[in-house]
């Protein structure tokens, strides 16, 4: 009831778990605090936070626009919703190393398990459009080191993303990675790799776990778990694939509003109330308030 009873510290130590168990995490996107929910009971192992799905809810492109105060309320948000682990994505630390120092304890306040730094220059673009620029060597081990020195937490899991891949080539990515572990990186996300053999270059270069990125219609190949696993990969994302998915059914639910003046062909691909109840654990809050639960939910509210 109200929010998950494990605490912050506790999913962070769990974070670390997973990365460390020899087993795929997965992580798929949370578009907002009711689909965490659906992602922990799917039996999932933790929630993604990504800044590109934040930046459509609020109606912006993912060019970072938004801002620390927004990002790290939209994430306690969500990761208090849930036991799992959450990892949320800082974009390139809203600013200058001191800038990124807040941004580390400011997550770690708002209770996510990590987060992870990008090396992109302002304004930043998503990692899987062309044009994009990386910063040099050094503002990019600045931030992670400013990073590692700020957290309160040890076990907060400060994972370095670079995009060098897609600006300078694979061995720069690779050479990259191993600087930014060498600065104190928990874990490294190299974006936007073309193929399973670039994630097994990074995953001989580095001794910390790796992130995959399996985001639809960019430019990596949608590999399974499996493959993934088999590469020795230790987590993937599904960064805007939830929200994908919404955003098309409700295209395709106001297009029938439009063609057939009403919703009655889509029931059958709607969440019913019963079953949005059950995920809200509508029936737990009677055990505060009788009076907050106590009708059944017969065919009128969509048992079937």
């Amino acid at each position: 009831m109200l929010y998950a009873p494990t605490t912050a510290a506790d999913k962070r130590v769990a974070m670390r778990a997973g990365l460390s168990s020899g087993r795929l995490q997965l992580f798929p996107g949370a578009f907002n605090p009711l689909s965490a929910k659906l992602i922990q009971e799917k039996g999932m192992d933790g929630v993604y936070i990504s800044g590109a799905v934040l930046s459509a809810d609020l109606g912006l492109p993912d060019i970072g626009l938004t801002t620390l105060t927004e990002v790290a309320g939209r994430s306690q948000q969500i990761a208090r919703m849930t036991d799992l682990p959450s990892l949320v994505d800082a974009d390139t630390g809203f600013g200058e190393p001191m800038n990124v120092a807040r941004t580390i304890q400011t997550l770690e306040d708002a209770g996510v398990a990590g987060m992870h730094l990008e090396d992109q220059v302002n304004p930043k673009r998503c990692g899987h459009l062309d044009g994009k620029q990386v910063v040099d060597l050094d503002t990019a081990l600045k931030r992670i080191k400013a990073a590692v020195e700020a957290r309160r937490d040890p076990n907060f899991l400060i994972m370095a993303r670079t995009d060098a891949r897609g600006v300078d080539g694979l061995q720069a990515a690779v050479d990259r990675a191993k600087a930014l572990v060498d600065a104190g990186a928990d874990a490294i996300f190299p974006e936007a790799m073309a193929s399973l053999e670039e994630f097994e270059a990074v995953r001989a270069a580095v001794d910390v776990p790796i992130l995959a990125n399996m985001t639809e219609f960019g430019k990596s190949e949608l590999f399974t778990t499996q493959q993934l696993a088999d590469v020795g990969l230790n987590l993937v994302i599904f960064p805007v694939s939830l929200l994908r998915l919404a955003m098309g059914a409700a295209e395709r639910g106001l297009d029938t509003i439009t063609r057939e003046g009403s919703l009655t062909s889509m029931l059958p691909e709607m969440q019913t109330r019963a079953r949005l109840y059950e995920v809200l654990d509508y029936e737990a809050y009677n055990s505060f308030d009788s009076g907050v639960f106590n009708f059944s939910l017969d065919r009128h509210f969509g048992v079937s």
